[in-house]
Parts: C-alpha cells; structure tokens; sequence
C-alpha cells in the first residue's frame, strides 16, 4: 500500500523574515513531502527566500487570504495537505500528530488549536480583538451546530483530500477559517482538534 502523497501549503504576504526557517522546519519534519508557497503580492523577499529553502512558489495576486487558500486548494494535488502561515509561529514537529490523527480516526480536517503556556485553549490568542473574535465564533458556532472548538480562527490545520477538493470558497480574507469551520459543521464531516504550543510572531514578521 502506497503512502499518502502530503502538500504542505504555506500563504505568505511579506514574510522575508521567517519563511526560510518555516520551509526548513517542514522539509524537516515531512522529508517526503512537497512544500508549496503561495505568495499574496508580496512587496519583499518572501518568494526568493521561499525559493532558497527549497519551496515550490506560486504567486497570486489577488490579495486576501481566502483568494489564496481557494487557490491553493484548486491547484495542488495531494491526499493529504497540512494549511500552516509563513509567519513562524506555528510549530512543524506536531504536524505528524495532526496527520496520524486524521488518518487513525479517517477525518476530514484536523484543527491545531493554539495553547500559550497557563491558558486554556480558547483564551490561547494574545492579540485581545483577535481573542475576543475568536471567542464570539467560538460560542455562535457552539451555539448553532452544537460542537465546540476552541480556535476556529487557527490558521494551522490538516486536511483530507475530499475535504480539500469539495469545499466551495467564497471568504476573500481571513475570515476563511470560520467559514472551513462552518462548512465540516453543516456538512457533519469527522473533525478533530489537537492542541498546538502558540507562539508570538517572530521580530522582524509584519
């Protein structure tokens, strides 16, 4: 039995600073897997960086991250693809887990959801409009599909190739991982969620 092909799918707007190290970190953590950059109108040095460690680069102008991810999700061809930022604040080593998650349990995505030491996963955003925000969805979503995640707006998840190839996009922003949360919801598709160590953007990432 062959093993599952992997697409690692990194969205990146400017971030010179640390896409290296993140392409790096997951060449590392999936030597067999392919690493896939798409650049969002980048005004820096994102995509020679990216290019540098290794990463296959694509560029889409179309600014927002949801212009981005539906892209990403029409063009690469995977069974399995793991959705991270380019910004180095998600860690690559529990990926695996996420994967053998999702394949041990045969789940549709697998959400990271992000604990800052002495939190609760839900109070794990620093920024406190994001944190808010991200408590607002949290109990509407609880509120209306009867199950709780604790990071909807987590940026760092695991999808099955059905789920990648079915979901219809309309965010343009990021407003996009509320709506790939609504839609396993709607649809009733095997979820999970793991939590992940968060981390602050590095110095020098805007």
């Amino acid at each position: 039995m062959r093993k599952p092909e992997i697409a690692v799918l990194l969205p990146c707007r400017n971030e010179e600073f640390t896409i290296n190290s993140v392409v790096q970190d997951f060449k590392t953590t999936f030597p067999e897997a392919t690493i896939f950059v798409f650049d969002n109108a980048s005004t820096d040095r994102t995509c020679d960086a990216a290019h540098e460690a290794g990463a296959m680069v694509f560029y889409e102008p179309r600014k927002g991250k949801g212009n981005v991810v539906r892209r990403m999700f029409a063009d690469i061809e995977a069974d399995i693809y793991v959705l991270a930022d380019g910004d180095g604040q998600m860690d690559a080593a529990v990926a695996p887990k996420m994967v053998s998650r999702l394949l041990e349990e045969d789940l549709d995505m697998v959400v990271g959801a992000r604990v800052y030491p002495g939190e609760r996963p839900v109070r794990g955003i620093r920024r406190q409009g994001h944190r808010m925000g991200n408590q607002l969805f949290t109990w509407t979503i609880a509120l209306l599909f009867g199950h709780e995640f604790s990071d909807v707006l987590s940026g760092y998840r695991v999808f099955s190739r059905r789920f990648v190839k079915s979901i219809p996009i309309n965010a343009e922003g990021f407003e996009i991982e509320a709506e790939i949360t609504i839609h396993s919801l709607t649809h009733k598709l095997p979820v999970s969620e793991i939590p992940v160590p968060g981390s602050e953007r590095p110095k020098g990432s805007v």
